[in-house]
């Protein structure tokens, strides 16, 4: 390859999406470069008062089966494909009359968006680019000798160079493009073929790939020595993605992570029915609440660990309002994200200027189907979302004793919120609050003794008679596989129990809590998250 700049006598530009192309297109114009083009394109571009060949004159045949068939022709991939230095191949461009193609603007149908919009199958099929992604490949194949561009926002960056080195572009912009070029097509097909398992209904498709497009680079990932990037994937989910950063520091890697994992687990509670509050920190909640309000369900969230709290992410479910914008900023947060906020509260917020305050336009639908993938050596780990509820859930009662409607009402709440703590879990609720959180432990003892310590602290730092535990109930994410991990819930205070069941040992953990007097409910449905 040479690093001899290489000059653009022809275009051929097809783009779905139009925006900047005409100023793009009088700029090529302006360098000398003779413009061929496509379709709609074409008409837009000869409306500007541009000169353009349309492609059927370049390839000698009209477009045809509604488009489906208009650049797969060798006149267009020859123009792309041919190595100018070559011998033999400029040998072939002469005797077919293929003229060369030095650049190539092409941005793909909108299928991404089509699916997101829900459009019907076939609507879906149509906007699957076929003549966009070979000519693309064909133009980063051979970028030695042609530039192409996938996006919009790569137009001034050619224009540069064009008027840095006298109508030609450099090898270096040409490998970068190619790059890109080769990303993007990845990242389109990638999103096809996780459309066609979704409509097949195949869990487990021969091949699985993700794509995303770049949403910021970050300074550094989990730790500074590692490099980290955020991207946005098609999956339209409100959340970190959708959000517009109002104000504050750039999320980092450790941040986004944190956000996300608050945001899901806030959605859990249906904004028409009540107000709710999550507290994460690192990954897991450290203070859940719903309330008549957003501030009622904050202050009881914070009561649950306000040490933890501290600098840690808030999510609400409803819009940020200006009482609860001024009790959130009374300590120390990294984030909070909400589905929208008020004026007022944009101002409140203000005036702690490194805190990042995130308005995502919605709630995710924790419902919703979905996939999850993580990393493991050599290989990707993929599963459907958790999208598992507990009020879809039968609850099955298996004690001698039924919980009370209150009890039955906190049990929901402490299982809504088990599904977003990090296993070994046990979660005490009282009064529609956390009020004693275990994660992430290897023994589920380890976890309830570990909760109801963190209550006794915090009934220390807030001085009530009690901790809070003293007559809470208490949620399990996996089965209790001895009596013993339930028994330390209920010297803790516990009166009432959620848990999946499942255990070959159910039978001795039953017969614990008739022992105690405690009610127990199955709900069948486990919620691990590792």
């Amino acid at each position: 390859m040479s690093d001899t700049p290489r000059r653009v006598t022809r275009a051929l530009l097809s783009v779905s999406d139009k925006t900047g192309l005409i100023e793009f297109a009088k700029a090529l114009a302006g360098h000398g470069i003779e413009l061929v083009s496509t379709g709609g394109t074409a008409k837009a571009i000869a409306a500007a008062g541009l000169k353009v060949s349309d492609v059927s004159d370049l390839t000698g045949f009209p477009e045809m089966m509604d488009g489906r068939v208009k650049t797969l022709h060798p006149k267009v991939h020859g123009g792309l494909l041919a190595i100018r230095a070559n011998a033999e191949h400029a040998k072939a461009m002469k005797d077919h009359g293929i003229a060369p193609i030095d650049l190539l603007v092409v941005n793909l149908y909108p299928f991404e968006a089509t699916v997101d919009k829900g459009a019907a199958y076939d609507d879906c099929i149509e906007n699957i680019d076929i003549g966009g992604p070979a000519m693309i490949r064909a133009a980063a194949k051979n970028h030695d000798d042609v530039a192409v561009v996938v996006e919009a926002q790569d137009y001034q960056a050619v224009l540069d160079e064009l008027a840095a080195n006298k109508g030609a572009t450099t090898l270096a912009l040409r490998k970068r493009l190619a790059a890109k070029a080769y990303a993007r097509t990845a990242a389109y097909d990638a999103a096809i073929s996780n459309w066609f398992a979704l409509q097949l209904k195949t869990d487990a498709p021969d091949y699985r790939a993700f794509g995303g497009r770049l949403v910021q680079s970050l300074r550094y990932g989990e730790n500074p020595h590692q490099h980290a990037a955020f991207y946005r994937t098609p999956d339209q989910r409100f959340g970190v993605a959708t959000a517009r950063q109002v104000q504050g520091k750039e999320l980092s890697y450790n941040n986004i992570n944190d956000t996300d994992a608050a945001y899901e687990c806030v959605a859990e509670f249906d904004a028409k029915r009540t107000a709710a509050v999550a507290i994460i920190k690192h990954a897991n909640p450290c203070g859940v609440a719903e309330g008549s309000d957003l501030v009622s369900a904050y202050r009881k969230a914070l009561t649950c660990d306000s040490t933890s709290a501290f600098g840690g992410i808030v999510a609400l479910n409803r819009t940020l309002d200006a009482d609860a914008a001024r009790a959130i900023t009374e300590i120390f947060t990294e984030v909070i994200i909400a589905p929208d906020a008020t004026d007022e509260t944009i101002a409140i917020v203000a005036a702690k200027k490194n805190l990042r305050l995130l308005l995502a336009g919605g709630l995710p639908d924790p419902r919703a189907l979905g996939l999850t993938a993580k990393t493991v050596a050599g290989g990707l780990l993929v599963q459907s979302r958790d999208n598992a509820v507990v009020d879809d859930m039968t609850l099955k009662v298996v004690t001698k004793r039924a919980p009370s409607e209150a009890e039955l009402r906190d049990l929901r709440f402490a299982f809504r919120v088990a599904k977003h703590v990090k296993s070994n879990t046990i979660i005490y609720a009282k009064d529609l609050a956390t009020v004693g959180i275990g994660a992430g432990q290897m023994s589920r003892v380890d976890s309830a003794r570990i909760a109801a310590r963190k209550a006794e602290d915090a009934a220390r730092e807030l001085k009530p008679a009690v901790p809070m535990t003293k007559g809470s109930v208490v949620a399990s994410d996996a089965f209790f596989p001895f009596a013993d991990g339930m028994l330390a819930c209920i010297e803790a205070g516990a009166t009432a129990v959620i848990q999946p069941g499942g255990s070959v040992r159910d039978d001795e953990v039953i017969k614990a809590a008739d022992e105690h007097g405690i009610a127990m409910v199955l709900t069948g449905t486990r919620h691990f998250r590792h």
